[in-house]
């Protein structure tokens, strides 16, 4: 197995820093403030892993020879692709869709390693099944703040657990990156997990 080379999370989401953190990757974190309307592609799968290579990309320029993560997650509902809702109302007219509903959270990899010249692309897909709540939790909930900094409107790692009943698929996924699924791209550039430890 190959020395691991510095990791950088090119994400500025404290949850995705968590997450590494709680597995022993401890990453230099770098956002790379990417302008995300400029791809239009509306197949969620190909736009989540096309916004993390841009990411990635972008701050892989600022960090050679090291191994550079971009992610971006995604909510699809009935075919629909919602990101990180706009403003309040946005947020409330969504959870009314949502609610007694169930969503696909995409979230697109993209692996970098400068060392190698080799870029990795994957991308997780978990299904989430939201409960069905009333027009007051739903305003009380919007009102916390919490999902207008997320994708799909709510976090699974904040209060809006309380509104999930039921995930089939990678849990860490839905918090917007998938260990099991980093994993197996680093072995697939030769590095192991236990070198962090």
């Amino acid at each position: 197995m190959t020395q691991f080379p510095p990791f950088v999370l090119a994400s500025a989401s404290p949850a995705r820093l968590k997450l590494l953190k709680t597995v022993g990757i401890d990453p230099i974190v770098c956002s790379s403030d990417y302008d995300e309307s400029q791809i239009t592609e509306t197949n969620p799968l190909k736009l989540v892993q096309i916004l993390a290579q841009c990411k990635a990309e972008i701050v892989a320029q600022q960090y050679e020879n090291c191994l550079v993560l971009g992610c971006d997650s995604v909510l699809a509902i009935d075919g629909k692709i919602y990101g990180k809702p706009d403003s309040p109302e946005e947020a409330i007219t969504r959870w009314q869709i949502m609610r007694n509903n169930y969503g696909e959270l995409y979230t697109g990899h993209a692996l970098l390693d400068g060392k190698k010249q080799k870029t990795l692309l994957s991308c997780g897909i978990t299904k989430v099944h939201f409960a069905d709540i009333d027009n007051q939790t739903i305003e009380a909930y919007v009102n916390t703040g919490e999902p207008l900094k997320c994708a799909g409107s709510f976090a699974l790692e904040g209060k809006g657990s309380l509104f999930i009943e039921k995930i089939e698929g990678c849990h860490s996924n839905v918090i917007g990156l998938s260990l099991p699924l980093l994993r197996k791209m680093l072995q697939k550039l030769d590095y192991s997990i236990k070198s962090f430890w």
